[in-house]
């Protein structure tokens, strides 16, 4: 992973030691709130219901146990126990004091970590697929683009104050797991008929209010273009983005009311006057970059399949914990692992001080001192050998971070919604939580397959709903909670916005919803290996409209 050189280390500490004097002079009466907030924003502190909250990046989603020790010790001694992580491959903590926040602040740069842009009109923190560097499916581990990108962004003089937040997302493999075509830009590494490295650049996706898909604007940039071309796009969004009205100032409006083929003109003009300026990337800098993110020797460890094998023979919670959450690595003798954040009835993304040491922990004794954050709020050990599976896996039950549900109805994404944010309209946590109880029976989770619910407290979408196999949106109806269902989204590669599918439920009513839903998908399913998004874009919404509403025609919330 990426180190700090002797300027990243003087300008952390330097962005930290400003901040402690605007907290200063805020605490003091000095600054006022409306001049403290975008200051206190662009260093990742919001103001939420309760209390200030937090926000800590986590670049790409990478981190090792130093690290993660020190989330630990964050939450421990100045929050309360607990961190919550983030879509955006981030960590919150949601009752920090603000007097203590430069403390925070300072004790992360001695970690090499930092708060910096992850709230405010700027370029957000850049994510990754959270199997980078492992999985088998890669064509080039996308993390040195997602660092030059971070580095050429943070404190950018042209792009810190945009129309709107800006986020980016890379991948580097076949399959999307970072989403890419719900960002502002997705970038998928690729190789052209030469073996060249480049990217296929996505433009104009976004969640929200407004959901909308990313418009392929090139097939292939070459990798020495990456600056460059995204410059471009930047300052042609900065120039033409809506700043009269913040529901309509996402590149994905200006790109749909200006219009793929315009935008497209005008971003290639730009990029005309920049191409092979100093924003071209020299051969040796991405190099040298990309040496920070070499893969561990991971040294040969062929007894792992004997002996895995009679293990799961022994043990079968152990077998389907492998057989729901390893995946394959490029090493035959590997796996990536997917430690559950959601443990039944518990809340989707959060860990505890002591789970995290203790990941930290196993992160050095099994997995290289490897680890990552997915948007889907797990945590991933990208290189474990086969053979120490069992061993890991113990550990694990130890935490209570062994649940076998990666990818499963009770792996649900949710946002804090309205117990912590300011901006919610409803609770996001009761509701995962009584769905994965609902759903808890390994048998059932079994049963039913890969389907992935995602909850938002509100129209924002920090819970991904959009793009949910089945997407929960709370709401605010004459004064109480309703939840919209949308049914048939999808993040991956083949992505899709999920379809209204009637009028909203409210709290009591929701998972008995969900229930309807889940059972019309096995009573329609053509066998057990056609999964629920599967079933769904085949047979369409009506089904579950009917099963839902009757005859009665459906509403929408």
């Amino acid at each position: 992973m990426y180190r700090y050189d002797e300027f990243d280390h003087a300008f952390v500490s330097s962005r930290v030691e400003q901040f402690r004097d605007q907290v200063s002079r805020r605490l003091s009466g000095e600054l006022a709130e409306d001049a403290f907030k975008p200051l206190r924003l662009m260093n990742g502190v919001y103001l939420q219901l309760h209390a200030y909250m937090l926000r800590v990046a986590i670049p790409y989603g990478t981190l090792n146990a130093r690290q993660m020790r020190m989330l630990a010790h964050i939450a421990r001694k100045y929050d309360r126990g607990y961190g919550h992580f983030t879509t955006r491959q981030n960590i919150q903590y949601n009752w920090p004091k603000l007097s203590d926040t430069p403390d925070i602040l300072a004790e992360l740069a001695s970690v090499e970590m930092h708060a910096l842009q992850t709230s405010g009109n700027c370029i957000r923190n850049v994510t990754a697929d959270h199997f980078a560097g492992a999985a088998a499916d890669e064509v080039a581990d996308p993390r040195p683009y997602a660092e030059i990108l971070r580095q050429w962004s943070s404190v950018h003089p042209e792009f810190s104050f945009l129309p709107r937040k800006f986020k980016i997302a890379v991948t580097g493999a076949e399959r999307d797991r970072a989403a890419i075509q719900v960002h502002d830009i997705g970038l998928h590494l690729k190789k052209n008929d030469q073996g060249e490295l480049g990217f296929a650049v996505y433009v104009g996706g976004g969640q929200g209010r407004t959901p909308l898909i990313a418009k392929k604007i090139r097939d292939f940039l070459p990798e020495e273009d990456l600056l460059s071309y995204t410059t471009a796009i930047m300052r042609i969004y900065n120039l033409h983005g809506r700043r009269d009205n913040k529901y309509k100032a996402r590149i994905k409006i200006l790109v749909h009311e200006t219009g793929v083929e315009e935008l497209t003109r005008q971003v290639e003009e730009e990029f005309a006057h920049l191409q092979g300026t100093e924003l071209k990337l020299p051969e040796a800098d991405v190099a040298a970059i990309a040496a920070y993110f070499a893969p561990p020797a991971l040294a040969d460890r062929a007894e792992g399949w004997a002996q895995l094998a009679g293990w799961k023979k022994t043990d079968e919670n152990f077998a389907r914990w492998v057989s729901q959450n390893v995946q394959p690595h490029k090493h035959p003798d590997y796996g990536m692992v997917t430690i559950s954040l959601k443990p039944i009835g518990g809340i989707p993304g959060d860990a505890s001080d002591v789970q995290m040491e203790a990941i930290a922990d196993l992160a050095e004794e099994f997995a290289h001192d490897e680890i990552r954050i997915s948007h889907e709020q797990n945590v991933i050990f990208p290189h474990v050998a086969l053979a120490d599976l069992e061993p890991l896996y113990r550990a694990l039950v130890a935490q209570n971070l062994a649940t076998a549900n990666a990818g499963l109805i009770t792996d649900i994404i949710a946002c804090p919604g309205l117990d912590y944010c300011a901006l919610a309209n409803a609770r996001s946590i009761p509701v995962a939580q009584e769905i994965s109880t609902r759903f808890g029976s390994p048998e059932r989770q079994a049963e039913i397959g890969e389907l992935k619910i995602k909850i938002s407290g509100c129209i924002n979408a920090c819970g991904h709903h959009h793009v949910g196999h089945i997407g929960l949106l709370g709401v605010e109806k004459k004064g109480a909670e309703l939840y919209q269902i949308t049914l048939g989204g999808s993040g991956d590669e083949n992505t899709s916005i999920g379809e209204i599918i009637g009028r909203g439920f409210e709290p009591n009513k929701v998972t008995d919803a969900i229930e309807t839903i889940v059972d019309t998908y096995l009573g329609l399913r053509t066998g057990r290996e056609e999964t629920f998004l599967e079933a769904y874009r085949r047979v369409g919404p009506q089904p579950f409209k009917e099963a839902l509403y009757g005859d009665a025609k459906a509403e929408a919330a």
